[in-house]
Parts: structure tokens; C-alpha cells; sequence
């Protein structure tokens, strides 16, 4: 599946290159969070990364809870580690990165399995700024515009039923509760094939160094994000 071209396989571990991870965020999700840019200091493999490729492994189950533990640096020898019931990624020091609590049935069906993977990336990377500019505004509070840091926390799925067509992962709504210097976005969202519902998910996110909302400094966030992108894409056509 496409996103294999994304990591690096050892013999039974994996890497990601800065570059394989920012160019996922960028290319796949349409995710400029500076974090995901490859000359950023605490620069992080995204979080969907590791999501896309444990589906495209593994498959769907029916019920999926997935708990990010730690950021994922570049070329962190890592491996897949599989029960029954749960799938771990850890590192050579036995570290855990992300746990994914799994029940009921699997499709490994790829049309579905590569769907889901797409859409929700898509709609993953349409959080900053489409979502959590309004949330900040709505709460009178937001991050640091020089150093904004937004990281993924959870994510959970359920399925009523798989298909053989592509899902569509749609939002339902969303909240961000704030508590001093730190708060929490989350996302509810349909889970959509041949126009009925097949199921329903939710994404936290956590922002931390906040303070209060400033419509100037949330112009320049919007800024420095738009310009990133268009110089991406730029350089990419070059």
C-alpha cells in the first residue's frame, strides 16, 4: 500500500526519515505543522503516519482506540508488536510510542482499508486552520505564534459495518476545554459509505503554552502556516 513508501523496513523493525515524515504530513495530509518540517529541532514523525501504517498492516477492526505515548524523532528504529487485542509500536528500548486497543471483526479489504487511510488523513490535516483557529477565538485563548505546540493525544474508531467502497470520514463536531497553560481539541466525526453512516470516531488533540487570544498573533500563525505551504508546493513544481 502507498503509505510503505513512507518508511524504511529493516528486517523486522522500520524507520521514518525526517524527510519520509515530513513529506507524509505535507503531500498525504496537507499537515505544515512545524513540527513536521525536517530542519525543526524537535521535529516529530506525524502521528497519522503511524495510524495509516498500523491499518495498512494489520487492517480495521471493528473497534479501534489509538493512544499516542510519545513523539516519534526521525530514524527511531521502531517495531510493530501484536496480540490479539492490542498493537504496540516501541523502540529498541522497549519505549512505547502508540497502543492500539482493537476488538471484533477485521477488514483487510484495500479499497476500504485505503480509503479510510486518505479521508481521515485529509480530514486530520484540515484541523489547523480550519477548526482550531475558531475553537482559540470561541475560547479567548491560543497558542504561542512563535512556537505552536499542537500534539496529537488520541484517536478512537467504531464501525457498525465494513463495505466495499472507500469510507468518508466527516465532521460532527467539535469542543476545546481549557485548563491554565494547556487544553484539549476534540473532534467528532461520522464514518460515511454509499451515503449512509457505517460508524463514528473522535480525535483529541493537545495544545499547551497557551495564552490569551490575540487576533494579530493568531494572523501571523495563519501567515507563517499559509506561506509554508504555498513554498512547499512551489518547490515541488520546481
Amino acid at each position: 500500500m502507498f503509505v510503505e513508501e513512507f518508511c524504511t523496513q529493516l528486517e523486522d523493525s522500520f524507520t521514518f526519515s525526517r524527510q519520509q515524515g515530513s513529506d507524509f504530513a505535507k503531500q498525504i495530509a496537507g499537515d505544515f505543522n512545524p513540527l513536521h518540517d525536517i530542519d525543526n529541532k524537535r521535529f516529530c514523525v506525524p502521528g497519522d503516519l503511524l495510524f495509516s501504517l498500523s491499518l495498512a498492516r494489520f487492517g480495521i477492526s471493528k473497534s479501534m482506540a489509538f493512544d499516542y505515548q510519545g513523539m516519534v524523532s526521525g530514524e527511531t528504529e521502531l517495531q510493530f508488536n501484536e496480540s490479539t487485542d492490542n498493537i504496540s509500536v516501541k523502540d529498541q528500548k522497549d519505549k512505547s510510542y502508540m497502543s492500539v486497543a482493537r476488538e471484533g471483526e477485521i477488514c483487510t479489504e484495500p479499497v476500504f482499508v485505503e480509503g479510510l487511510i486518505r479521508s481521515y488523513v485529509a480530514f486530520s490535516g484540515e484541523t489547523f486552520p480550519h477548526i482550531i483557529v475558531a475553537l482559540m477565538k470561541q475560547e479567548g485563548m491560543m497558542v504561542n505564534a512563535a512556537r505552536p505546540m499542537v500534539i496529537y493525544d488520541n484517536m478512537k474508531l467504531s464501525f457498525n459495518s465494513f463495505t466495499s467502497s472507500a469510507p468518508e470520514v466527516v465532521l460532527k463536531g467539535s469542543k476545546f476545554d481549557v485548563n491554565g497553560k494547556r487544553g484539549m481539541v476534540t473532534m467528532e466525526f461520522d464514518l460515511r459509505a454509499e451515503g449512509e453512516s457505517i460508524g463514528s470516531g473522535e480525535k483529541q488533540i493537545i495544545m499547551s503554552g497557551l495564552r490569551p487570544y490575540q487576533q494579530e498573533g493568531v494572523n501571523l500563525l495563519v501567515e507563517i502556516y499559509d506561506k509554508a505551504r504555498d513554498a512547499y508546493f512551489k518547490n515541488l513544481k520546481q
